[in-house]
């Protein structure tokens, strides 16, 4: 399974309470960046491009809890930089499954095995393992050997003590559809729990630009890349299939940047992750004075006309995946069915 039952009803609940407020604008998941710092410099990342004394600062425990209580998300990703580098870590992840968030910890991989010790095994909490493919492919994507065979391990020992791991992978021009399909199968043998893939984003920062997908040419790369699924071939993607019908182009969505926030040292960042539009110093204020109208593809914003990053579309999926004709389809999907 790869969404747990719980964290299916838990969403489902906060939707449904959302939708009976009357609220238009709500988060679904909380991009929390507790560190800019990481242990590799991939080419097509872009957030270790900030200068140093930016680098060398850390989101405290507090900063974390309150972000989150602000926020009110039901799920707190934790990307970064490399989260298991920030020193209070474990205290940040064991502080919000206490206040009942669905947390996933994004890592390369690198330091997880020796970082297991930090952390109790939680329905509340998953590791994120970062894996863009087959050996060589990942290790060229991340520009260090070894990375692959460390990351691998790593989810071995993991899963030995019982955690959750999923794993995260980011899909570039030139990504081949037979070794992607490789790939899946290999993750599928080795156990995870669940995968999540999403074409990349063109960072203005990341040192490689060359490699991000134009919107036809994810529709199109997509669509081979999951066309045994629809021969029945089960792979454990923890996503809800909207959002892969969007992937493919068999659904046309609008961005929901409001539904997955981001929150980080320098504060809540303008309009959503992948953008750098300055930030604010309280949610609110990022709700309130952000023009919403100037992002997403209708807006004709450059920045987002070949944007399709589950951080924007999966929440619009999530908001879908309520109405009615849609709900069958969503929960047979959960259950494996």
């Amino acid at each position: 399974m790869g969404v747990p039952i719980q964290q299916v009803v838990g969403i489902g609940s906060y939707l449904v309470k959302q939708r009976l407020l009357g609220r238009k604008r709500f988060p679904l998941v909380l991009m929390l960046e507790p560190l800019f710092r990481c242990n590799l410099a991939c080419t097509g990342c872009g957030k270790i491009q900030h200068p140093v004394e930016i680098l060398k600062q850390n989101l405290s425990p507090e900063d974390c809890f309150r972000a989150a209580e602000e926020c009110g998300a039901p799920v707190v990703s934790i990307p970064g930089g490399e989260p298991l580098l920030h020193p209070q870590i474990g205290e940040i992840v064991q502080g919000l499954i206490d206040r009942k968030k669905f947390i996933y910890l994004c890592t390369n991989g690198i330091l997880l095995e020796k970082s297991l010790d930090k952390f109790k095994p939680s329905p509340y909490f998953t590791f994120m393992v970062h894996l863009d493919g087959m050996r060589d492919w990942h290790d060229q994507c991340v520009d260090r050997k070894g990375v692959f065979d460390t990351a691998v391990k790593a989810i071995k020992a993991a899963k030995a003590r019982g955690f959750q791991v999923n794993t995260n992978t980011t899909i570039f021009e030139g990504a081949n559809p037979e070794e992607m399909h490789e790939f899946f199968d290999f993750l599928t043998e080795l156990g995870v729990d669940g995968m999540q893939i999403s074409p990349g984003y063109s960072y203005e920062w990341a040192p490689d630009q060359d490699h991000f997908l134009k919107r036809e040419q994810t529709h199109i790369l997509f669509r081979q890349i999951l066309a045994p699924m629809k021969k029945g071939k089960k792979w454990n993607f923890s996503h809800n299939p909207l959002f892969l019908d969007f992937l493919m182009g068999e659904k046309d969505y609008e961005c929901t940047p409001w539904g997955s926030p981001s929150y980080s040292v320098l504060g809540w960042q303008k309009p959503c992750y992948l953008l750098n539009d300055g930030y604010y110093k309280t949610f609110q204020e990022l709700l309130d004075k952000t023009d919403w109208s100037q992002y997403g593809r209708k807006s004709g914003n450059p920045n987002c006309a070949d944007c399709m990053v589950h951080c924007g579309y999966e929440p619009t999926a999530a908001i879908d995946a309520m109405q009615p004709h849609n709900i069958g389809r969503a929960m047979t999907s959960v259950l494996g069915k």
